[in-house]
């Protein structure tokens, strides 16, 4: 597996596009007017404390409050710096007052409607390590899987910390088999850094953000495994020699592989990005095989159906269902990846009746999703065929970044028919010539609208006119959409 990224840099946005064997895997957008919060550290003010939801409004100093549940407050207990887990029943009041200043950290950026996610249990990453100020305990990634590699890496982090300075550290997955020196360098920024934090946070003022997260191009080399990585290309020269200094003092060993671009042909069009960009976009994703799956992305949860289309087979129903699930299963995954979608997501997969191609679809869905670096968990297949799992969000999906609901429709993906609009315009008319005496009536509507009306509802409109004894004049308006109407006395 071969991972290069394309790094497109503008005043207004950054893109970076994860391209794995030559095919779009992830695309991560950042715009100046609207940058992810994800990570930030805020002093924030206590707004509203709501008992019977366990939770509370904070002010960050963003438009929309944010909101911080009881499960994400974190409490140190006795001497021991143990968290303690708040009992469904406590009431929250007991640790938030209105007006309390508090310190708390954006793990969710908004969405939607949604203010920002927040806790109080503070984490900064960094290459190999998360740091932790609240506690004092040394864990590992659990896909370190080697014993004598935990104990090893635990042993130097546990010689390396400033036994003064308190707090705790989780050595990442980036972490295996990096050498003594490059992760006490790590853990040593770290506690700089939060040095630094502290004495900004005395000097903070309530809902006044107290420490930025890394801009995009940085927080991706340093969330992304380098040993897959082969080449990094950037097409601004000021951003190349960024990362370059960034590169240089933390993954010296992505120096080879980073590369400058300065050609006129557009960064992205080297793998086709903004092409499946758009794809990415559309409801219909078209498989290789013919079939093709429809992904409807709602507030509540992402749904995906399987369909064989085109897809005849060259044995059985069955063999060609199977294939098809096969094929559906490694697109799935990339798209859940591409176009960022997360909370809870039903997939319908084509009907199987044997139980070991069921088994074996569901193999290759965990198989994919092993790739993928966001959480995901997957159930069995339920009885009706479907399977249900969840992937972790934290920010907003590409089409929201991208779109905004349609106006013409109102955001529910379809239009009334022109014949629909034609008996509301009878309906109107009716109204409105028992409402008012008016000498004859103008309806003003789209196009399509007015065709339909004096062509296959001629009969119909002959029929009203006689019945209300007024004529009825027509005028095209070019600005007017398909549902848009307005009848007009005269």
């Amino acid at each position: 597996m071969t991972v290069e990224l394309l790094v497109n840099v503008t005043p207004q946005e950054t893109r970076v596009a994860v391209v794995e064997n030559g095919v779009l895997q992830e695309v991560f957008i950042e715009r100046a007017r609207r940058r992810g919060l994800v990570g930030n550290i805020y002093q924030g003010i206590v707004s509203r404390v709501l008992p019977g939801m366990q939770a509370a409004f904070v002010d960050i100093g963003l438009d929309r409050a944010a909101f911080l549940h009881a499960s994400d407050i974190f409490v140190i207990g006795g001497d021991d710096n143990a968290e303690l887990t708040l009992p469904g029943d406590e009431n929250i009041a007991r640790l938030l007052q209105e007006g309390q200043e508090v310190l708390v950290q954006v793990i969710k950026d908004p969405l939607g409607t949604k203010g920002a996610r927040l806790t109080t249990h503070i984490t900064i990453p960094s290459r190999y390590l998360v740091f932790m100020p609240e506690t004092t305990n040394v864990g590992v990634s659990q896909r370190i899987e080697d014993e004598q590699e935990r104990q090893r890496l635990r042993e130097i982090v546990l010689r390396e910390r400033d036994t003064e300075q308190p707090g705790g550290f989780i050595l990442r997955t980036a972490a295996e088999g990096v050498d003594e020196e490059s992760i006490a360098s790590d853990l040593h920024f770290l506690q700089r850094l939060w040095a630094s934090i502290s004495e900004q946070m005395d000097a903070a003022r309530p809902a006044q953000i107290v420490h930025e997260d890394l801009p995009l191009v940085l927080r991706v080399l340093r969330d992304i495994s380098d040993t897959e990585v082969e080449k990094l290309r950037i097409d601004s020269r000021e951003t190349f020699q960024r990362v370059d200094r960034f590169v240089r003092q933390f993954t010296p060993e992505l120096l080879n592989k980073l590369e400058y671009y300065p050609g006129e042909r557009p960064i992205f069009d080297l793998y086709s990005i903004d092409d499946e960009i758009q794809k990415s976009l559309e409801r219909k994703v078209q498989l290789k095989s013919g079939g093709h799956l429809v992904i409807d992305q709602t507030e509540a949860m992402t749904t995906i159906d399987v369909n064989t289309g085109a897809y005849v087979g060259h044995r059985n129903l069955e063999e060609t269902i199977f294939k098809t699930n096969l094929e559906a299963a490694q697109a799935i995954v990339r798209q859940l990846r591409l176009r960022n979608l997360g909370g809870i997501i039903i997939v319908d997969f084509i009907d199987m009746q044997t139980e070991e191609h069921k088994r074996q679809v569901l193999r290759a869905l965990e198989k994919h999703v092993e790739r993928d670096h966001t959480n995901c968990h997957i159930s069995e297949i339920t009885s009706l065929g479907l399977v249900q799992m969840t992937r972790k969000r934290t920010r907003e999906s590409l089409e929201h970044i991208l779109c905004e609901p349609c106006p013409v429709c109102g955001g529910r993906a379809s239009l009334k028919t022109a014949e629909t609009v034609c008996y509301e315009i009878f309906r109107e008319i009716l109204r409105e010539a028992r409402q008012f005496d008016a000498q004859q009536l103008l309806v003003l509507a789209a196009q399509e609208v007015v065709d339909l009306l004096l062509d296959e509802e001629s009969t119909s409109l002959a029929e009203l006119e006689a019945f209300i004894d007024k004529p009825i004049k027509f005028q095209v308006e070019a600005l007017y959409t398909q549902e848009q109407f307005d009848v007009v006395l005269l």
